[in-house]
């Protein structure tokens, strides 16, 4: 049985509009999410063996804040640059080629994407994550090569204004 958690960034900053999107960073909103969001998730999985993220700024920074929840050195996330505006499909791609010893992995990304590829998975549909939402799904497989013909199982989703 595999755990595939994924994420989109905390709310990102507009402020320097010479910024490029890529190297935008979070805004005040975000560094109170995504902290907040962190223990959260750790109530709810105690472990994950993988951090994935888009190398993009405001979501490695969105992953650091997890993994410094978990204890997880933000020097042990591994960036995937591809993730970074990833259509559905290389989520897929991405997924295929993780360790099969990681049997709960996290991944960072962006809208659209991110709801597109969510939106593939199960029965559960959403019009738009939210940013520093955290979706999960089970799979009943051995081998993330085989994820996606897998029959994939809704585990939560929970989103920063979402009342718990």
């Amino acid at each position: 049985m595999k755990t595939l958690i994924l994420v989109r960034h905390a709310k990102s900053s507009w402020h320097n509009l010479e910024q490029t999107d890529f190297d935008r960073p979070l805004n005040d909103r975000g560094r109170k999410n995504a902290p907040v969001m962190a223990q959260r998730l750790l109530n709810r999985v105690p472990y994950i063996d993988a951090f994935v993220s888009s190398s993009a700024r405001r979501a490695i920074t969105t992953a650091g804040y997890f993994a410094e929840a978990y204890g997880i050195k933000e020097a042990d996330i591994y960036q995937v640059q591809a993730l970074y505006h990833a259509p559905a499909a290389t989520f897929y791609k991405t997924i295929a080629e993780l360790q099969d010893s990681w049997n709960s992995v996290i991944i960072f990304s962006h809208n659209p994407g991110i709801t597109d590829f969510i939106n593939t998975l199960t029965q559960v549909h959403l019009d738009n994550m939210p940013t520093c939402g955290v979706f999960a799904i089970s799979v009943a497989i051995t081998s993330w090569s085989e994820f996606a013909d897998a029959d994939k199982h809704f585990l939560f989703f929970d989103y920063p204004k979402l009342d718990v």
